[in-house]
């Protein structure tokens, strides 16, 4: 549950002052953390390592 509060208190501060553009920022970071995490952890990691 308490990620879910995370979440939501996320978007509540993006409407109320308008701060849309770090939306993209934000999931940028996430997507390349979990880049990281599954390049080390998977017979993938070749190939990730291919696109560096």
């Amino acid at each position: 549950m308490a990620k879910l509060k995370i979440l939501t208190e996320y978007f509540e501060f993006l409407k109320n002052n308008k701060k849309w553009w770090i939306t993209p920022i934000v999931l940028m970071l996430l997507l390349f953390g979990l880049l990281l995490v599954f390049s080390q952890s998977s017979a993938l990691a070749p190939f990730i390592y291919t696109l560096f």
